[in-house]
């Protein structure tokens, strides 16, 4: 079988599972399978596959097909300016908490050594990333997930930035401060919608990050506590939700309540400051 033959059956085969890129899917897992890049896929497609090669991608596209994450089968996916090993240990980072930490470095871009906390830091995506792109920035993270915290620790040792890391549960308060910033993207589904999402986030995401009712409501009462006067909370939260959350920040005393759009013209990040 010859590259191409392979790619366009595995295209049409993840296509019939229920992909909802399949060819992208196809493109990332032979290519991780045969060691090329997509545009080197390309440049061979007439070259035939061994009998190891194609062992090696019918086992990722296997995995695939049960609708388990390409982030997850790959086992690593970008970020922002960061390559992170991701797993079932964490959420998958997405596009929407790249808007997340747009803000949050928007947030403490005037201070040359802000002391930014981290709340419920899964892969460590959010903290890495503002810890790279703001060198002066004293990062801490917390996670109530062992196994999540021994991701984030693989995803520091990966990338040599400074991040601590600290385990901890946000039900029972912030770490004390004071903290110029702090970011979150804490649990936000209803459990009730649990069941609707699709397989890839609800058989293969962990639970205890997707769902954890009251947890957006945790963080903004426990950082007001231990922020800085002039501190900043950014929250991402669920589509439809910023309205309400931008109401409880009000209500709790935040200032300059705002609410940003992800990269699809969502309403996803709710940040406040507070007195």
């Amino acid at each position: 079988m010859t590259l191409g033959e392979a790619l366009r059956r595995s295209t049409e085969h993840l296509a019939a599972k229920g992909s909802g890129t399949p060819r992208l899917d196809a493109e990332l897992l032979l290519g991780r399978a045969l060691g090329l890049q997509r545009i080197e896929l390309y440049m061979a497609l007439e070259r035939p596959l061994t009998a190891a090669e194609l062992a090696a991608a019918r086992a990722l596209l296997a995995r695939r097909a049960a609708r388990e994450p390409l982030q997850y089968v790959l086992g690593e996916w970008g970020f922002r300016r960061l390559t992170l090993g991701v797993d079932r240990r964490a959420l998958i980072p997405r596009p929407e908490t790249e808007t997340l930490v747009e803000r949050a470095l928007s947030l403490v871009a005037g201070l040359r050594a802000p002391r930014v906390l981290d709340v419920g830091t899964g892969s460590g995506a959010v903290a890495l990333a503002i810890a790279d792109e703001h060198p002066g920035a004293h990062v801490a993270s917390i996670d109530v997930s062992a196994e999540a915290l021994a991701l984030a620790a693989e995803n520091v040792h990966r990338t040599g930035l400074r991040v601590e890391l600290v385990r901890h549960d946000l039900f029972d308060g912030l770490p004390a401060g004071p903290w110029d910033l702090v970011v979150s993207n804490p649990p936000y589904v209803d459990p009730a919608e649990i069941d609707g999402l699709a397989p890839e986030v609800r058989d293969w995401e962990p639970r205890g990050a997707l769902v954890a009712e009251g947890a957006v409501e945790a963080v903004a009462r426990g950082a007001l506590a231990v922020l800085a006067p002039g501190g900043a909370l950014a929250l991402e939260v669920g589509d439809g939700q910023t309205p309400a959350v931008s109401a409880l920040l009000c209500a709790l005393g935040y200032g300059s309540v705002a609410v940003t759009a992800d990269l699809s013209g969502r309403d996803r990040i709710v940040e406040g400051v507070r007195p």
